[in-house]
């Protein structure tokens, strides 16, 4: 039985609750088995990939950035300026995603900006589909753009639509390419990038 004397133990209000016990209440509810790293950092896993969340706290909001770095799989061509154009485009082409290569590893992470009383829930939920969705894309544009700039052929899905071409790098843009496409619409493996995620960026 409880102290009758003692004080109740509400919860703070949200404005004094902090971005990263939310953040942890969100994945939690999402059901990501989310924890504190040594960093201070939440880890959670999503569909066997390991992603970050870091807070950066400010003096009318905070930014919530959610990210996760990979081990470049043997697959994807070494050239770092093809795996660069592969970041190019997926941080031109994909909302609020931002791509780039560390140390080797692919780094993939979108930044938001939190108040005080919102619930992070709905955004950690489109950040991480947004992720998830880059690191495709990326895989595959390197890949398939690749494999088109070595002459080669490259393999479509089995359900792609008839006449699927491989566009340009976006930085190159679609000068004197007839039918290219915003991205790799063809050779997308549906495989990962790499084999084992990484620490973090």
């Amino acid at each position: 039985m409880s102290d009758p004397t003692a004080l109740p133990n509400f919860p703070p209000p949200p404005e004094e609750h902090p971005l990263t016990g939310r953040v942890l209440d969100a994945l939690q509810d999402l059901q990501m088995s989310p924890n504190l790293d040594p960093q201070g950092d939440v880890a959670f896993e999503v569909r066997g990939q390991k992603l970050f969340v870091k807070v950066i706290q400010g003096d009318q909001f905070d930014i919530m950035r959610l990210f996760g770095q990979w081990q470049i799989a043997g697959t994807v061509p070494e050239d770092l300026a093809t795996r660069l154009n592969g970041c190019n485009d997926v941080t031109l082409g994909v909302n609020l995603v931002k791509a780039g290569i560390a140390n080797g590893n692919l780094v993939l992470a979108v930044e938001q900006i939190i108040a005080r009383q919102e619930p992070p829930k709905a955004k950690v939920q489109i950040a991480t589909g947004l992720i998830l969705q880059a690191l495709q894309l990326w895989h595959r544009n390197v890949i398939a753009k690749a494999a088109v700039e070595r002459g080669e052929e490259p393999e479509l899905p089995a359900d792609a639509p008839e006449g699927t071409e491989v566009g340009p790098w976006l930085s190159i843009g679609s000068q004197g390419q007839q039918g290219a496409g915003d991205d790799a619409a063809g050779g997308q493996t549906g495989s990962d990038t790499s084999g084992e995620p990484e620490g973090r960026a």
